[in-house]
């Protein structure tokens, strides 16, 4: 069934969701304020955009244009729908395509500034209830379609000379991303890991690096959700608040 609702308290952007797929998390709304945007930056593309919701933020960010990939058709047709009521057909354009099929186009190689990405977390059959999952959703949390190593290798093919890619993962896989990057030379710079509270273990970590930078990683200071008492922290905070300005 298709709801509209708020990003996240953003009142200005509106979102088509479908409750038979996942709905968008705060892992994509923490990416979207992630990723650099510089003023140089004239193209820029989200790999796996599924509902738009990236792209939907990153254009209350800039008015560069935005191209959101995603495989699944029904995904691509709540992504028009959502840059439609929010009438940014002129700035975010949807493409229904493979991310690897993307990356061998021709025309986007290294075409991109900025490219960001919330990939599937898991491997295939990493979940106990993998078997039980509808197809649609094995798709978004698993490496089915493309593996993270596809994924780096398709980046790499797309970005500009000293373009940017950041992504969101989980922690546990960090050392395996980061050899990614390395191994498709594209330098990292920026880590961020974000947690529920500071009594509990990372629970999501910002990566970005630059195509053919140079050494230099900046480790930036946590996220934290939540006090102990349960009430947001103060940065936590400031995003929603900014959100609904």
């Amino acid at each position: 069934m298709e709801v509209i609702n708020d990003i996240l308290g953003y009142k200005d952007r509106k979102i088509y969701q479908d409750t038979n797929y996942f709905k968008f998390s705060l892992d994509s709304v923490m990416l979207a304020n992630f990723a650099t945007i510089r003023a140089r930056d004239k193209n820029i593309v989200d790999l796996g955009c599924g509902n738009a919701v990236i792209p939907l933020i990153l254009s209350l960010r800039t008015d560069k244009k935005i191209l959101g990939v995603e495989l699944q058709e029904e995904l691509c047709s709540l992504a028009e729908k959502s840059v439609k009521i929010n009438n940014l057909e002129k700035q975010i354009e949807i493409e229904h395509v493979n991310i690897k099929d993307f990356a061998k186009n021709n025309d986007n190689c290294n075409k991109y500034d900025l490219v960001v990405c919330n990939p599937p977390y898991f491997k295939v059959n990493e979940e106990k209830n993998f078997f039980n999952m509808e197809k649609q959703k094995v798709i978004a949390r698993h490496e089915v379609e493309i593996t993270l190593e596809e994924l780096f290798a398709s980046a790499r093919k797309i970005l500009s000379n000293d373009g940017n890619f950041a992504i969101v993962h989980r922690p546990e896989r960090l050392l395996e991303i980061l050899d990614l990057y390395r191994k498709n030379k594209i330098e990292p710079k920026r880590i961020r890991f974000v947690y529920e509270n500071l009594d509990k273990g990372s629970t999501l970590v910002l990566v970005e690096g630059q195509m053919n930078g140079k050494c230099g990683l900046k480790i930036e200071k946590p996220f934290v959700l939540y006090k102990e008492d349960g009430t947001y922290t103060s940065e936590y905070k400031k995003l929603l608040e900014e959100a609904v300005k």
